[in-house]
């Protein structure tokens, strides 16, 4: 059947980042938007919901407070209906559980009207007479076919776990961080447990078998490609790079410096909480009080093979030593690949296609609105544009910055503050020459530079 109904926009698919714009969207009078998600209900990345492990952004970075504090469907509104806001109080931690934030955004998502979860999107095609979009989904319970029609696309169906080609012939045994939990009893079953990669899911996965390595007896393996295991970069003048000026310095350069930059900053985001590398050393060195730990820990290895020797029941991981120029190998029992996420272009993109700008490597060309379409004002998107926006894509405190952007975006009207200026720092060339700081003080000439105030006050 058709909907009546012609909305402004809807968005498709519902983590965090359009959870956000949901909530900042209802309130707005005459502007008529759903969100559209084939899952049941809202559940951040369950594989990972070990106990203990919480987020690397402050509770202010919820789906609404950094643009609008007074609203209700703030964490501080939500705790404190759940009678836990002096806990949280006494608790004296800007850090949410990552447990917290889902069940967080599992009450944002009761207290909303615009969601619409079990509805799977099939295609996407558009109207040029009508001049609008138009939307096949199906309800994934029934399979009921239920078609939309909308001026205007937020699209947020998000990154899939990234695989390497090196092990897709092992992946019917091996796991991906993204399903730890699930995989966790089954992994501690094994002799030997080998993770892959540098990152906080890494460090967390990591702790936590090395938790339990003396009650199971494993061999506990962590090799990274990265020449050491870095903390997350999180100084005060560096967090202001997640600010729009530095969205506008990055997405002004070529695509090539862009991409460069990328390669360089993975310290700003890809980075391990300092606080649990201390916690992983120090329980490594309580462990060793009792007898040499069964650990391994590698750096600068790229990951080039990986082969399921079935004789014993072994994957055999091949390894190359970046700074020695050496290979080597690795056998384990379990694997787990904390490798990352990367974006994949839904396949309801393929009717309109022809409407979307892409760059020379296959991925959307990005407006600095976050728009995609020629036109610059019909398709929008959420945590796909890392490669013209930068780092701060994926930030949660950014989300939203980025939603008030969209939301002037579609309506016209500015209806939460969009900054635009933040940074004490500045990153771009500076329009002028920089030239001494003047006194406007009658006791000195207007003239005065720096040099004349620290001679006079010497």
């Amino acid at each position: 059947m058709m909907h009546d109904p012609i909305y402004d926009f809807i968005a498709i698919g519902l983590g965090p980042f359009n959870l956000g714009l949901a909530c900042l969207s209802e309130p707005i009078d005459d502007l008529t938007g759903i969100f559209l998600d084939k899952n049941e209900a809202f559940d951040w990345h369950p594989g990972m919901m070990i106990e203990g492990s919480h987020l690397q952004t402050p509770f202010m970075a919820d789906l609404v407070t950094l643009a609008d504090p007074t609203n209700p469907l703030s964490f501080l509104n939500y705790i404190k209906k759940q009678g836990r806001m002096y806990s949280f109080y006494i608790k004296e931690s800007f850090f949410l559980m990552r447990q917290e934030y889902n069940q967080y955004c599992q009450w944002a998502t009761q207290e909303l009207s615009n969601v619409r979860f079990n509805t799977c999107v099939n295609k996407v095609t558009y109207d040029e007479g009508e001049q609008l979009y138009l939307i096949e989904a199906n309800k994934t319970k029934t399979q009921e076919v239920i078609r939309y029609k909308t001026k205007k696309l937020v699209l947020g169906t998000g990154p899939v776990p990234f695989i390497p080609d090196s092990c897709d012939g092992v992946m019917h045994v091996a796991s991906h961080s993204s399903t730890y939990m699930d995989d966790k009893a089954r992994l501690q079953q094994q002799k030997s447990i080998t993770i892959v990669g540098s990152g906080q899911s890494a460090a967390e996965i990591f702790y936590d078998l090395l938790q339990d390595i003396d009650t199971f007896g494993y061999q506990l393996n962590w090799v990274t490609r990265a020449p050491r295991y870095y903390p997350l970069e999180y100084s005060k003048l560096t967090l202001e790079m997640t600010s729009p000026e530095y969205v506008d310095y990055f997405h002004d350069l070529p695509a090539k410096n862009r991409d460069d930059l990328m390669k360089n900053q993975k310290h700003l985001y890809k980075g391990i909480n300092s606080c649990l590398i201390n916690e992983i050393y120090d329980l490594l060195y309580i462990k060793r009080l009792s007898g040499e730990v069964n650990v391994n820990m590698l750096t600068n290895a790229n990951l080039i093979a990986a082969q399921m020797d079935e004789s014993n029941q072994h994957i055999k991981l091949q390894f190359h030593q970046e700074e020695q120029d050496k290979t080597y190998q690795l056998l384990t029992q379990g694997l787990v690949l904390s490798t990352g996420y990367a974006y994949r272009s839904p396949d309801f993109l393929e009717g309109i296609t022809h409407r979307i700008k892409w760059d020379a490597h296959g991925r959307f060309d990005v407006n600095r609105n976050y728009s995609i379409d020629h036109d610059g004002k019909g398709i929008f998107v959420q945590n796909a544009e890392a490669h013209t926006h930068g780092f701060v894509t994926p930030d949660l405190g950014m989300a939203a910055y980025r939603n008030s952007y969209l939301l002037r975006e579609i309506t016209g009207v500015e209806h939460y503050q969009v900054e635009t200026q933040i940074a004490f720092q500045q990153f771009d060339t500076p329009s002028s020459p920089v030239t001494p700081f003047k006194v406007l003080d009658a006791k000195h000439d207007s003239t005065a530079s720096f040099t004349s105030i620290e001679s006079a006050l010497t």
